[in-house]
């Protein structure tokens, strides 16, 4: 585990922190945290941590298009920086939005990469945030005949689905 600043747990610091966030945002909310590993098998660090928030205001924490749920996520890792002294990749989400967004952009990539090797010009995806491209980037590593490519930077960021 990596070295923390107080003998607290790394699950218990990000639930104190998120609590103290939603707090402040005088909303009412269960927090479930899991250490997701990205091999199941593997004894190391968890690759991330997964919080699922549980509330009646879903839409303010998502915000539009996922915005203010992005902008919670990120303001939770860097002052989970602060309190542990390294870099914890957190994945927030609320009313299962991650989960059914992933599920949507899976359903559009598979449709965009038929197009694709049917057409075999490429098609550059519309915004996605890093962990989506991720998505992404993961769903296509194994297909042999497509490739996606990041390219640009920041906001800029698009993604491409090409013939390998």
């Amino acid at each position: 585990m990596a070295q923390t600043k107080n003998k607290k747990d790394t699950k218990t610091i990000i639930k104190e922190t998120i609590s103290n966030l939603l707090d402040n945002l005088e909303v009412k909310a269960e927090i479930e945290i899991e250490k997701v590993a990205e091999d199941k098998n593997s004894s190391q660090e968890p690759d991330h941590y997964k919080v699922n928030i549980k509330t009646d205001e879903t839409g303010l924490i998502i915000g539009r298009h996922g915005e203010t749920i992005n902008s919670l996520q990120l303001l939770l890792g860097v002052i989970l920086y602060k309190k542990i002294g390294s870099w914890q990749r957190i994945i927030l989400d609320v009313g299962d939005y991650r989960k059914v967004r992933e599920g949507s952009i899976k359903e559009m990539v598979e449709r965009i990469s038929k197009e694709v090797e049917s057409t075999g010009q490429p098609v550059t995806l519309p915004d996605l945030t890093p962990y989506e491209r991720r998505v992404v980037h993961i769903m296509l590593s194994d297909n042999p005949k497509i490739a996606s490519e990041s390219s640009g930077e920041g906001k800029d960021r698009r993604l491409t689905i090409k013939l390998k």
